[in-house]
């Protein structure tokens, strides 16, 4: 895995759903530049809380309280946007969006999720793998995409950009 040097807050689209998009190609642009021999996949993951909030990385604890509060008992949109770049530089892009319910979390639960600190660098304060599975009620989507790799959409872009592999 080759990180890209991407700042995300450098960002300015407005619109969750191409937001993720646009960052998702400019990272694989990014880390092409560098490997342009190579298939290259870029992906950004954003949460949206049902007042239509862009719930960003938390920068500390209080924030992600803030946000874990705002989506309790509530439905979070998960936008996962992805690219891939063949070699040779053809590109191909989409979107996953999926629904995530949140349970009523009760104020023990939601110091609970905050002492794990799985927090942190996470879209939104919260991951739907792991201890994470706790939190929610329901979903509704693609399960690898809230999580943060649309699996069945890498297929299918992989087969737009012509990767020789079978799926």
């Amino acid at each position: 895995m080759v990180p890209s040097s991407v700042e995300e807050s450098d960002c300015d689209e407005p619109n969750p759903a191409k937001r993720a998009v646009l960052l998702a190609r400019k990272k694989a642009e990014d880390v092409f530049h560098q490997h342009s021999d190579a298939y290259v996949i870029g992906c950004d993951t954003l949460v949206v809380a049902e007042d239509g909030t862009l719930l960003e990385k938390p920068v500390d604890r209080k924030e992600a309280k803030e946000m874990i509060e705002m989506q309790r008992g509530h439905t979070s949109i998960v936008h996962s946007g992805l690219c891939v770049f063949a070699p040779g530089g053809e590109s191909a892009e989409g979107l996953s969006s999926s629904s995530v319910l949140f349970k009523n979390l009760s104020d023990d639960e939601v110091q609970w999720w905050l002492d794990t600190d799985l927090w942190q660098d996470r879209s939104g304060s919260f991951q739907i793998d792991g201890k994470g599975q706790m939190m929610i009620e329901r979903i509704e989507g693609d399960w690898p995409g809230i999580v943060g790799l649309p699996v069945y959409l890498l297929g299918e872009l992989l087969k737009q950009v012509g990767y020789p592999g079978e799926f």
